[in-house]
């Protein structure tokens, strides 16, 4: 990818994220959010990770933002709108923001599996033809066969045999925080009397 687009994408994923905090208007924080989330997907389909990518468009622009604005939608736009900024949040929300930013500094310093390059990190033919549940899978095998690395169905066998729980009990979070914001944002408005 040429610099100049990896600037650009990184720009975009920067910018609406920031408007994704200073904006007034839930709705304009979502689809900012989402635009967002398209420039972090560009940037990783830059870097060779089509899975995630794809992935991040399908499942976070897509799915997880269809949600946020169904949330949204249930919420009272003016309501929010007209509520003044709490300065003890904003500063605590840069008090965070900084000690994250030592944090993430502090952990990359010791890091040193960092600097190892994706080209010397690449899973090769031969340790992906020698794992034992890739025998079993003949898609796996005939791609492997054709000369060519099925990165997507390798990592899709491992998310669901080895972290299969784990995706459900995630499922099943959303499930349960989708129905309980609806039910919490199901305000009563007091019936008027019939007169």
């Amino acid at each position: 990818m040429p610099s100049f687009l990896f600037y650009l994408f990184a720009a975009i994923t920067l910018g609406f994220g920031l408007n994704v905090i200073l904006a007034r208007n839930p709705v304009t924080s979502a689809l900012s959010l989402a635009v967002s989330f398209v420039g972090l997907a560009a940037l990783f389909i830059s870097l060779d990770a089509y899975f995630i990518g794809i992935i991040q468009i399908l499942v976070y622009t897509g799915a997880v933002m269809v949600l946020f604005l169904f949330i949204i939608m249930l919420l009272d736009i003016q309501k929010e709108e007209a509520k003044r900024a709490n300065t003890a949040a904003v500063i605590g929300g840069v008090v965070l923001a900084v000690v994250l930013t030592l944090q993430v500094a502090a952990v990359l310093g010791v890091f040193k599996e960092g600097a190892i390059t994706t080209e010397q990190r690449a899973l090769s033919m031969e340790i992906a033809s020698k794992r034992e549940d890739v025998a079993q899978v003949k898609t796996i095998q005939k791609d492997l066969a054709a000369g060519t690395l099925p990165d997507a169905k390798l990592m899709g066998m491992t998310l669901f045999e080895q972290y299969g729980f784990h995706l459900q009990a995630i499922g099943l979070l959303l499930l349960v925080g989708t129905v309980g914001v609806v039910v919490l944002s199901k305000r009563e408005s007091p019936s008027k009397p019939v007169v």
